[in-house]
């Protein structure tokens, strides 16, 4: 592992489980190609260090969820193909141009302004034309995806390099509305064969659809949190094995004892009813660590599980370690093993009520990366 960072506290990422998580992942894609989903900091692992990883590994493109994204991974040397996901307005084509990147079309006016934008310039720009089948997000209405087609094999400076839709439910024990949206999916791609046009890259499954529905990777599968080793959701399959490959920690800044019944933290909100011992760790809501896990979740001392006392404040929390013994210095941990003991980002997405992706994105640019493993 590098050297850890001055600031007691740091993300752990295995880089050795990111790797094992990709080629997984690849040996259950049939054959598809691979495009990394590195957007919001690769779910917080770090966007830079782990594109560099996935396209050494060979992953065959990239994607990202906002322009800068492309732009900050073309600054590190980053060539592989990369997709900004999503809608884009006028004023951010520049980045795309300058830096390379493939556009997605989510509409007829947003392929007509990218055309335009590529005349001016005097090239052809790579774009992704996006399909609704059931999201309801962006794109064009799979029904109207013929009007679509035609248009983009008329736009003289577009590259047609991929045609995409994504799941609403792929990560659900019941798949009837994947499935449905799969159907529909098809069903539109159909339109090239009666235009007599080639078919591009098509694209649909996202990490659900990787675990659960084969038949949804054609020719390109789109892994986001899956690579990061955490499933999407209680209900999706665990058909392949991956790895977790971060871990939050932060080291013990004081140590104090309280006598029961002592008001703690904000609002005095916890108190024991015995005398106990309590640790703080320089970590907060500031950091990514939610205010919502205050006094319900566990964390990691000496291979023990012990719980946050009080309200999570912007900068530190309390932990309690009821009347056992931590000194100055020592290493918890939030998220991760410590011995045999393990917390995850689902078991913190569910005592947040929220989502695991929300766990792993949430954590802040102040805290350090620290990278280890080959």
């Amino acid at each position: 592992m590098g050297a850890l960072p001055a600031r007691p506290v740091y993300a752990r990422v295995d880089l050795g489980a990111l790797a094992h998580n990709l080629r997984a992942i690849t040996a259950a894609s049939g054959g598809a190609k691979i495009m990394a989903v590195v957007k919001a900091n690769a779910y917080g692992h770090g966007l830079v260090p782990v594109a560099q990883l996935f396209e050494r590994l060979g992953a065959d493109a990239l994607a990202v969820a906002v322009p800068e994204e492309g732009a900050a991974l073309r600054a590190a040397g980053v060539a592989a193909p990369i997709l900004v996901m999503g809608a884009l307005l006028p004023q951010q084509f520049p980045i795309l141009f300058d830096n390379g990147l493939a556009f997605s079309a989510t509409a007829p006016e947003s392929l007509a302004a990218i055309d335009a934008a590529a005349a001016e310039r005097g090239v052809r720009a790579p774009v992704h034309l996006k399909l609704d089948t059931g999201m309801q997000r962006v794109g064009v209405q799979w029904r109207a995806a013929g009007a679509f087609i035609e248009q983009a094999l008329r736009c003289k400076h577009v590259q047609i390099a991929g045609v995409y839709s994504h799941f609403a439910a792929a990560d659900e024990a019941n798949l009837a509305s994947a499935r449905l949206q799969l159907e529909c999916f098809l069903e539109a791609l159909q339109n090239f064969e009666r235009l007599r046009a080639p078919l591009p890259l098509r694209h649909i499954a996202n990490s659900g659809a990787v675990l659960q529905l084969p038949e949804a990777q054609l020719d390109l599968v789109r892994p986001g949190i899956l690579l990061y080793g955490v499933y999407p959701s209680d209900e999706c399959a665990r058909s392949i094995a991956v790895r977790p490959a971060l871990g939050l920690h932060a080291a013990v800044t004081h140590v104090k004892q309280l006598a029961a019944g002592t008001p703690v933290s904000y609002g005095g909100s916890w108190q024991s009813a015995q005398a106990v011992t309590l640790a703080t760790l320089p970590i907060g809501y500031g950091d990514g660590y939610m205010r919502a896990l205050s006094s319900r979740a566990p964390v990691l001392l000496r291979g023990k599980r012990y719980g946050v006392a009080g309200r999570v404040c912007m900068d530190q929390l309390l932990v309690n370690v009821a009347a056992d013994t931590v000194d100055v210095g020592e290493t918890a941990t939030l998220l991760g093993s410590d011995g045999t003991q393990e917390i995850s980002a689902a078991e913190l997405a569910q005592l947040a009520g929220t989502i695991a992706y929300e766990v792993l994105t949430n954590i802040g640019a102040r805290v350090p990366r620290v990278y280890a493993g080959p």
